[in-house]
């Protein structure tokens, strides 16, 4: 691949003006006028354009690349001791056995996502931070639909005269900017992302300007076009707007209660045993 050599391209992604070569065997076919001199410069001229596209994007995803690892690679003190404590939550829900979530799956197992976000939560306010799910909403306009969208956040007294810092915990960071039918260049870029995200707004923001503009170019090489949900504003909606922070914790622990989760039977086995019951149910896997 080829490598950024300057300032341009490295923000922009474009060739600087004066570099496009013209190649020599066609170097003198300008002075001849016939039709066949014309349909070569035509060509010729398709030729350079096509091979200055592949450049500009080459040199597009390469920045995007270098820029999006500069800016994950950069943290804070703050956020490197959130960022462990997360894991440190993480890793003691997996191991927990018999924890089961309000909605009856085992957090150990994965459970649901709001389950795990209130345990996750619950955690590290035990750990000594001000910690809340919290959950964005947002009214729709011109350019993009309403949504809601729910993930972590911390508040920290800043010792500064910035006063407060919020840091943003996204449990399924990745998968919120995969693409069904985006381009190799577009995937690479997102596998670079981390499952788990946890950093201040404004390193989110750059985060997400980056995969944005990327999702933008992938729609332009694949000349399809771009849904809303998939726009700058949409994705700085979900972290960035106004939210609800609720610190009450759903996650339910059934390994000490001595109770069971009430079994679930379909109304027509009920029935069944009820009117016929001699008969031997066996049970009939569904394909």
């Amino acid at each position: 691949m080829q490598a950024v050599g300057s300032l341009s391209e490295m923000f922009f992604g474009f060739p600087e003006d004066g570099e496009t070569m013209i190649p020599e065997r066609f170097s003198n076919v300008a002075a001849v006028s016939s039709p066949e001199s014309e349909t070569l410069e035509e060509e010729d001229d398709q030729d350079k354009e096509g091979n200055g596209v592949v450049e500009d994007n080459t040199a597009f995803w390469e920045t995007q690349h270098k820029v999006l690892q500069a800016t994950l690679c950069r943290s804070s003190s703050l956020e490197s001791k959130i960022r462990n404590a997360t894991k440190e939550a993480l890793k003691d829900i997996q191991n927990v056995a018999g924890n089961i979530c309000a909605c009856g799956r085992s957090v150990a197992s994965g459970g649901c996502r709001s389950c795990l976000m209130r345990e996750v939560s619950g955690r590290l306010r035990s750990a000594g931070y001000n910690c809340a799910v919290c959950k964005s909403s947002w009214r729709s306009s011109p350019d993009i639909p309403s949504g809601e969208h729910t993930f972590i956040d911390v508040i920290e007294n800043s010792s500064t005269k910035k006063g407060e810092v919020r840091v943003i915990i996204e449990l399924n960071f990745r998968a919120e900017f995969e693409m069904a039918r985006a381009s190799e260049d577009y995937n690479r870029l997102v596998r670079r992302l981390p499952e788990v995200f946890v950093g201040k707004v404004e390193r989110l923001n750059s985060v997400i300007k980056i995969l944005c503009t990327a999702a933008k170019q992938c729609m332009k090489e694949k000349k399809m076009h771009m849904g809303p949900w998939r726009k700058h504003r949409y994705m700085q909606a979900k972290w960035l707007s106004s939210c609800k922070r609720t610190t009450t914790s759903a996650v339910i622990s059934l390994e000490n209660s001595g109770r069971l989760p009430k079994p679930r039977a379909s109304m027509l086995t009920v029935d069944l045993l009820e009117k016929l019951p001699n008969m031997h149910c066996t049970a009939v896997e569904v394909l």
